[in-house]
């Protein structure tokens, strides 16, 4: 027997790596040595931090891929990976240096490889990390036809003194929400479960897009604008920052505040997109379940001093981010730390 008799093609698996080759190569920075293929990757810091701290991360997509896998549609769902990752590192005012991904599938397919790991390469671009290495794995048994799974991790840097952990946030900083894409990678079982139930064709008319495009919409990703914002403005004029991921609203900037603050955020404050109205509706999700598993049009947040809001908006604007001030840092005695109204 062969290992090809045994469901594993290491024919297509080279296949895979010499058709993605040029696309990885794009997202090369000057620090990369080497190219893609070695044991293991490597990348030169030298010279270019004073007091580095790394900040490194790693997520999935969740069932969006089940939404992928169904509709055909693969040539976006890498950059979805690349935003759950960078997007989360950028937080603490971290550039993110390089990714890795992790592609696993029961038969190794090679045109649906390629156009994944294709948009994983653009996400990588847009966020200006290079796609440094990763590993394709080909599991018979493991998953059913056509089916597959990711992961992504990466690497990123920030001088200790520009270090953004929370400790400067206070009482009267501003909220401003930057908007996201769509629900982004989040709460996908449930948007799963409204369609099943609601029966509604993928090509409904949302208005602005088919209930299709709104789904499967990318991550947005923020990091060089963000990045640009804090060599504008640095840590006294971004005091802290959130990427809103599972737990929505109200469970994620709060993770960034100290104890003793709360928030209070204005709903009325940015218009939410159609597809969060459908979703709400069609599956007569309460408002406090919207507010936990769903973004609900804000994708990140800036907390900044009240003197900065109005500059760093304006800039944000410059920057193409469509932005609101949603709320402010408020004084809480030991109640409830989120109010959203």
């Amino acid at each position: 027997m062969t290992y090809r008799d045994a469901g594993v093609d290491i024919d297509a698996g080279n296949t895979v790596v010499e058709r993605i080759k040029p696309l990885v190569k794009r997202t090369f920075r000057p620090e990369v040595m080497g190219g893609l293929g070695g044991f293991g990757a490597l990348f030169d810091l030298a010279g270019k931090y004073r007091e580095p701290v790394l900040v490194s991360g790693t997520d999935g997509v969740g069932t969006k891929l089940k939404l992928a896998q169904q509709l055909g549609r693969h040539d976006s769902i890498g950059i979805d990976l690349v935003g759950m990752c960078v997007n989360d590192v950028l937080v603490q005012g971290a550039e993110p240096l390089f990714f890795l991904d992790y592609f696993a599938t029961g038969k190794l397919d090679v045109d649906t490889t390629v156009a994944v790991v294709g948009g994983i390469a653009r996400g990588c671009e847009l966020a200006g990390c290079a796609l440094i290495g990763g590993e394709t794995a080909e599991m018979p048994d493991m998953y059913g036809p056509g089916e597959y799974d990711l992961a992504g991790f990466t690497v990123a840097a920030v001088e200790k003194s520009q270090l953004l952990d929370g400790s400067r946030v206070s009482q009267g900083d501003v909220l401003i929400g930057i908007a996201s894409s769509g629900p982004h990678s989040n709460g996908y079982s449930l948007i799963r479960r409204i369609l099943e139930r609601s029966g509604a064709p993928m090509g409904f008319d949302l208005g602005e897009s088919t209930l299709e495009d709104a789904l499967m919409a990318p991550t947005a990703l923020y990091v060089k604008p963000v990045l640009e914002l804090l060599r504008r403005h640095g840590v006294d004029g971004i005091h802290g920052m959130a990427h809103i991921t599972g737990g929505g609203l109200t469970e994620n900037i709060i993770r960034v505040v100290p104890q003793g603050l709360g928030l209070d955020i204005a709903a009325s404050a940015w218009p939410q997109p159609p597809v969060f109205a459908w979703l709400q509706q069609a599956g007569a999700v309460a408002d406090a379940e919207m507010w936990r598993t769903f973004n609900c049009g804000i994708g990140f947040v800036l907390i900044v001093p009240p003197a900065q809001a109005a500059a760093i908006g304006n800039d944000l604007d410059g920057l193409g981010l469509q932005n609101w001030q949603i709320g402010q840092v408020t004084a809480t005695g030991g109640g409830e730390r989120v109010r959203i109204g």
